[in-house]
């Protein structure tokens, strides 16, 4: 019997900053070139279909409706394209509402010792800003509730992508992170 030892596909994940595992953040390069390095949770839903995806579905399904519908016209029976018709218009009403949501998110970004938060909830983006001396990180109610960021008079609560139970583990990641931002430069490890 032999043992062969051949060196794995996969590649070896990013070394955590700061020697901390992270389960949420990511280590990301500053938009503005310079060497600076910031951590960034993004928390956003888990959409099944791209858009794209999305409009291709909603085609082929008008393809179909109206090609049945022109079918029944065709043999005497007019109220079947009106109804598929009805149906498309219903349908494409509710994939809309679906799309208009299918990107929010909450990204949260700690650079230096400031965490800049930002909401996206349709339409509307609400930005705050944090200094990481002043911010408390505290579930908003109880145990598998909204996390609360907290100072400075603002207050958010954010989380709502995650499930119930992944909360707790993410408010003290980023507890943890807040913590790390605002110890001095000589006390951190």
């Amino acid at each position: 019997m032999s043992v062969t030892c051949a060196p794995s596909p996969w590649p070896a994940p990013a070394a955590p900053a700061g020697g901390v595992s992270l389960a949420f953040a990511r280590e990301v390069a500053l938009a503005d070139g310079s060497a600076a390095r910031a951590l960034r949770w993004r928390l956003q839903r888990n959409c099944s279909f791209t858009p794209g995806q999305l409009l291709g579905a909603y085609l082929l399904l008008c393809a179909l409706s109206l090609t049945v519908g022109v079918v029944f016209l065709l043999q005497g029976v007019p109220f079947v394209l009106g109804f598929a018709g009805l149906e498309l218009l219903l349908v494409g009403a509710a994939l809309l509402v679906f799309a208009r949501h299918a990107a929010d998110c909450e990204e949260l970004t700690l650079v230096g010792r400031s965490l800049l938060v930002e909401l996206r909830h349709g339409s509307r983006v609400q930005r705050a800003d944090f200094s990481a001396d002043w911010l408390r990180v505290e579930p908003a109610a109880g145990q598998g509730s909204l996390v609360e960021l907290s100072g400075q008079g603002l207050r958010l609560r954010v989380g709502r992508f995650l499930r119930p139970d992944q909360r707790s583990a993410f408010a003290s990641e980023l507890r943890a992170a807040v913590r790390r931002a605002s110890m001095p430069p000589t006390a951190a490890p």
